[in-house]
This record gives C-alpha cells, sequence and structure tokens, in this order.
C-alpha cells in the first residue's frame, strides 16, 4: 500500500525529489478541467493501494512554474521520480492494464500489506507487545506513509487502544484526500468506547452497548433497529431521549448512516422510520 498526497511548487523538493531517494515516486500533472485526467486519477488512485510508491498529484493551473519546468505541454503527464531524478513516463490516458504492467515494472519495494499482516497476526495470537513492536518499526520507517498511519489507527481501535487511536488520527484527521476513511475510523471510535464501557443495569445503557457491539460486527439492521427501540420507548414513557447522552440515539443512527453511505437501502429505509420516531 503507498500514499496518495497533492504537491506544490513549495514542497514539490521535499515531498517528491527527496522523497524519491526512499520510495518511488509517479508525479501527475493533471487540471481540473481535463477529460484524460479525470479517467487515469481513479486508476492510479487504485494502483496507490496496491503498490508501495507515492502518487503526487500536482494541478498545473495551481503551480504553473513547475509544469514549465519539467516542461509539461499535454495532460495528463505522468512523470516517474527515483533517486531524485524526474524520468519521462507518458502523456494521455494508458489502459488500466498497461499503466498497471508500467508500475509493475519500476520494482517498487513489496507492498506493505504483508509488514502490516504481521502485526495482525501477532495480535491475533495475542502476542500484543511484538504486534506493537512490528507496528512501531512500521510507522518510524514510513512516517508520511498514509496509508500505514490508517492501518496503525485500525490497529489500535481493533484492540482497545483508543486513546492512542484518536492521537494518530489527530495526524491526518483534516486531510481532504483521506475524508472517508477519516470519517470511518471516526464512527469506529465512536462505537468502540460504547462497546467498551463498564458493565451498567441501566436498561438504556445496556441497550446502547447492545448496538455499539452490533455495529462493531456489521451487524447494522440489528443495530439500527436496537436504536430505533431505544427511540420508540422513550417517546411511549414520556422520556426525552434527545437528553439521553446529549441526543446520543439520534447521533449514533446518523453515524451508522454514515458507515453505510446515503444510497444504502438501510440508509433510506432506516432514516425514514428516525424521522416518523422522532417527529
Amino acid at each position: 500500500m503507498g500514499s496518495s498526497i497533492v504537491v506544490t511548487s513549495e514542497n514539490f523538493a521535499t515531498e517528491v525529489l527527496e522523497k524519491s531517494n526512499e520510495q518511488i515516486v509517479i508525479v501527475d500533472f493533471f487540471a481540473p478541467w481535463c477529460g484524460p485526467c479525470q479517467i487515469i486519477k481513479p486508476m492510479l488512485e487504485k494502483l496507490v493501494q496496491e503498490y508501495d510508491f507515492v502518487l503526487a498529484k500536482v494541478d498545473i493551473d495551481e503551480n504553473p512554474d513547475l509544469a514549465q519546468t519539467y516542461g509539461v505541454q499535454g495532460i495528463p503527464d505522468v512523470r516517474i521520480v527515483a533517486d531524485g531524478k524526474v524520468n519521462q513516463g507518458f502523456v494521455g490516458a494508458l489502459p488500466e492494464s498497461e499503466l498497471r504492467q508500467l508500475i509493475a515494472q519500476l520494482n517498487p519495494p513489496p507492498t506493505l500489506d504483508a509488514s502490516m499482516q504481521k502485526v495482525y497476526d501477532a495480535a491475533a495470537i495475542n502476542q500484543l507487545s511484538t504486534a506493537e513492536s512490528l507496528l512501531n518499526t512500521l510507522l518510524e520507517q514510513h512516517s508520511n506513509n498514509r496509508g500505514v498511519i490508517l492501518e496503525a489507527i485500525n490497529f489500535y481501535i481493533e484492540t482497545n487502544q483508543i486513546e492512542r487511536a484518536q492521537a494518530l488520527l489527530t495526524v491526518i484527521e483534516h486531510e481532504t484526500d483521506y475524508a472517508p476513511q477519516i470519517k470511518l475510523l471516526k464512527a469506529l471510535i465512536f462505537f468502540k468506547q460504547i462497546a467498551t464501557e463498564p458493565e451498567t443495569s441501566d436498561d438504556r445503557d445496556r441497550l446502547f452497548q447492545t448496538a455499539a457491539n452490533q455495529v462493531l460486527v456489521d451487524e447494522y439492521q440489528a443495530a439500527l433497529d436496537t436504536l430505533l427501540e431505544m427511540l420508540s420507548r422513550d417517546s411511549q414513557s414520556d422520556l426525552t431521549s434527545r437528553t439521553y447522552r446529549d441526543d446520543g440515539v439520534r447521533r449514533a443512527m446518523l453515524t451508522v448512516f454514515d458507515l453505510l453511505g446515503d444510497d444504502h437501502l438501510l440508509t433510506k429505509e432506516y432514516r425514514k422510520k428516525l424521522m416518523s420516531v422522532l417527529y
């Protein structure tokens, strides 16, 4: 798994030229109005998840000096950078098969997935100290690799180390390129915090924890039913459900909708049910 970054004139030297001494960098010179650029963009973003390289995206409208320096005439113009040298790549949109072949021929370092799998394997047999040691090594070696950071946050969530997950999340939480992943991780943290609370005799707390645990094992419909039941009970008993945990039940349902996405059938169905109970 590689990483994807937005590059400007100010950080090109450090994020591309210097970085290429450690890792292959593929520079995509593009413009928002360019049709072929929009074709190749998702292919490059897909491949950077499979291969260990840096995808550096340069908007030539905002960085005309870089386009001039490197003689960019047609776009998309994709360059290969290794050992501090910017080499020719190709101009225009290639089929994904050709693009994949080109990247494979560059022989980028082995994907980090195998290293990350060792972390999870150690955790699976309860060797948490070994897992954390391996993870810390990965974070030190790839401190700027957003893929590693995202995997580390996920590992900390799964192993109930919420404070560590939250601390690491602050490093990337404002990076728009990773907004979907960040939103997912924040949702998982939200439910993990609820699920790991001390046991209680309060019926609403127990139901809330049940819903959180259901989310964490992907039982989304069951979780939504549990949360909806909580809202319905409060409505029937004249309790104010909106005051429980500062409107926590409704917020929990909205967080499940975020996990599923607006177009998911469950989101559409239960959003209507939520509205009918509340209003």
